[in-house]
């Protein structure tokens, strides 16, 4: 199993709104790719930022192809992230997932 690492940051005003967008969007579209697993989603806030972190776990690298193309160290963002990111990391990691 391999786990798929991103990380984000929005303004603290906009993090409950893009956790919902989250939900909505990025989850089904994880969920409707053969070979996915699982996924954790994780958030934290300060005073003025929210940073979510963004686990999801694949059979396979070559699964992970289906979903993020073929340079699966891209990040892979939806049209509507603009309106909630304060950045575009352009890499996620990728673990091999040796015990759970």
């Amino acid at each position: 199993m391999i786990a798929r690492v991103w990380k984000g940051r929005t303004k603290v005003e906009d993090a409950n709104r893009y956790a919902e967008f989250m939900k909505s969007r990025a989850v089904p579209d994880y969920k409707s790719t053969e070979g996915f697993i699982k996924l954790t989603f994780l958030k934290r806030t300060d005073s003025e930022h929210a940073y979510f972190d963004l686990i999801t776990f694949w059979e396979s690298l070559d699964v992970i192809r289906n979903f993020a193309g073929d340079d699966i160290e891209k990040a892979k963002y939806y049209p509507e992230d603009k309106d909630f990111l304060i950045e575009f990391p352009e890499k996620v990691t990728h673990f091999k997932v040796f015990a759970e």
